[in-house]
């Protein structure tokens, strides 16, 4: 342990302390340094983590702080705190409470005036953005995609307007449905980066138009395969053709029943729009 470096830990102090997503070297020497130190870790599962201290030769106590147990834990490891013990709390991989626990945690401590101190270190999303070739100057990340495919398809509706670049994170046995979800709603000239299995040695950043990205998945089972994270252009400005959706979306179904023009002038009084710019766009988008 001569090796681990020496850092101050305060006592009655709760730290953050990201770990590597796949790639150990990407530690952090003052992470190093805290988990040694501390009291106590608080870990999303004690023998992933265990593994980890194990290869760094670090002793520290563990306790178990996962999804099922921290609301119930959280007065538990807070009361621990303000008695002067330090703690640290890490999740399985990367930085805690992005995807992972350790909100409730964090919020009872700052509730109960406990100092929280967080360590700068490894984080899935901002490894796979800064690589992923897609505007970085406005982003979003939206978690882990529902289960169900109506809802992912109504996520999808909800934020296909949007002009930021959307950050999702897959699990593999449902990337091929989530990404024929995302198809359906956002169409295949989308751009797309699957950022997979990021630090490890099989890593894959592809970036594609959604049409071609489905089909590249979809002849190459390795590519269904380990931890993702998707990355959705924001809707270009030039691409939302200047007019709201529901707009479109009026003049698509009047137009099934009326012609164009008449249409195209209901539309543009309804939503205060130019009736040329709706004609043109229905010229272009919808079916004679």
């Amino acid at each position: 342990m001569s090796n681990i470096p020496s850092v101050v830990v305060d006592a009655a102090t709760l730290y953050i302390v990201p770990t590597p997503i796949g790639n150990l070297a990407d530690i952090t020497q003052r992470a190093l340094a805290v988990l040694n130190q501390v009291d106590i870790i608080a870990a999303e599962d004690t023998r992933h983590t265990g593994r980890l201290l194990s290869h760094f030769g670090i002793q520290t106590r563990t306790m178990a702080l996962h999804d099922h147990n921290e609301q119930q834990k959280a007065d538990q490891v807070v009361a621990q705190l303000t008695e002067g013990k330090s703690i640290a709390l890490v999740s399985d991989a990367g930085t805690p409470l992005i995807s992972d626990p350790g909100y409730h945690l964090v919020n009872r401590c700052r509730q109960a005036g406990v100092k929280v101190v967080p360590l700068p270190g490894p984080c899935a999303v901002i490894t796979a953005l800064s690589a992923s070739g897609l505007p970085s100057d406005r982003f979003s990340f939206e978690g882990f995609l529902p289960p169900k495919s109506k809802a992912r398809q109504d996520r999808f509706t909800e934020l296909r307007e949007a002009s930021r670049t959307l950050i999702f994170y897959e699990s593999p046995h449902r990337i091929m449905d989530s990404l024929a979800d995302m198809l359906a709603v956002l169409g295949p000239d989308r751009e797309v980066v699957l950022a997979r299995e990021l630090t490890k040695t099989f890593e894959t950043i592809h970036m594609a138009p959604l049409g071609e990205l489905v089909a590249w998945c979809q002849a190459d089972d390795n590519q269904q395969k380990g931890e993702m994270v998707l990355l959705v252009a924001g809707l270009r400005k030039k691409d939302q053709d200047e007019l709201p959706a529901k707009a479109r979306q009026a003049l698509a179904l009047l137009a099934k029943e009326l012609p164009l023009k008449k249409a195209a002038a209901i539309c543009a009084e309804l939503y205060d729009l130019k009736k040329n710019a709706l004609y043109k766009w229905g010229l272009e988008h919808l079916d004679a």
